[in-house]
């Protein structure tokens, strides 16, 4: 029975690339918030600096997971190793990666290779990047196509849509702190997701379709795509005050940007997975 209820709900959607169910969701989100906590304690252990030019250094990793993800969709990767690269064990593979690539940075530093861990931390995410997009790029001009209307259509709209969110909070709440890079990277993350997701069901010529719990069942309550811009407004807005809120009233530093790096995570790495996926038609 317990075997029945696993493959259910986790095993059969990752298998057969099922949409997400509640069940599904809610496990991912406390394994997501037991890694947080988990890698905080590592990094502090290990003597790691949480601040903002660790985060920064992270977001090639970030990217890598979702350009990553886009190879899975093309069927280039044959059964079944193929799973390694779906929800949930993707994410396995790419923390793997980019803990090894940091271990390696910080032990180049201590020999006296790297004058700062982080550089070679940073350039080893966005080389992985380069070899991946490469991989997808021979693959579109090969199999499919690689259609650089989709790619500025959707970067115009994330944007818009990030500097109307960002003009908001910053002038019309008055919240300066949002000039923080790590905020502007939250917001523009988030807004490249709703803006995928928006052109990629509404106005694609494939139709793609949400997969996700909460956002397929606002687009089929209000009939359009279009309402995630809405829905990412509404998370956002109280998300960025609680956590300044936080910082503000002496949480730990380290902990609030490996809060803010996850926040980050959960609507970039979708936003340009979807994104690679319609430009390339896969």
């Amino acid at each position: 029975m317990i075997w029945d209820f696993i493959y259910k709900y986790y095993v059969g959607p990752t298998l057969n690339g099922e949409p997400y169910t509640i069940v599904d969701t809610l496990t991912y989100a406390i394994i997501l918030i037991i890694a947080v906590y988990l890698v905080y304690r590592w990094l502090k252990k290990t003597g790691i600096q949480i601040d903002h030019d660790f985060i920064i250094a992270t977001i090639p990793f970030v990217v890598l997971g979702g350009v990553l993800r886009v190879v899975e969709d093309t069927g280039i990767i044959p059964r079944p190793w193929n799973v390694l690269l779906v929800t949930p064990l993707i994410f396995f593979v790419v923390f793997f990666y980019t803990i090894a690539v940091l271990v390696i940075a910080r032990n180049c530093e201590k020999r006296g290779l790297l004058d700062s861990y982080t550089r070679g931390y940073f350039w080893g995410g966005v080389a992985a990047c380069i070899v991946v997009t490469l991989i997808l790029l021979s693959y579109g001009l090969t199999y499919s196509q690689v259609s650089l209307t989709v790619l500025f259509t959707i970067i115009g709209m994330s944007l818009i849509s990030f500097g109307a969110l960002w003009a908001l909070m910053r002038y019309i709440f008055g919240w300066e702190y949002v000039n923080d890079a790590l905020y502007k990277l939250l917001i523009y993350g988030h807004m490249l997701d709703a803006s995928a997701t928006s052109y990629g069901i509404d106005l694609h010529e494939m139709k793609y379709v949400e997969v996700h719990v909460v956002g397929s069942h606002l687009i089929e309550w209000t009939g359009t795509a279009f309402s995630m811009y809405a829905l990412k407004f509404a998370v956002l807005i109280p998300a960025i005050y609680i956590l300044e809120a936080y910082r503000r009233e002496g949480g730990s530093d380290s902990l609030w940007h490996l809060i803010l790096l996850a926040m980050i995570v959960v609507g970039m790495a979708p936003g340009i997975r979807d994104m690679m996926r319609m430009v390339l038609y896969v």
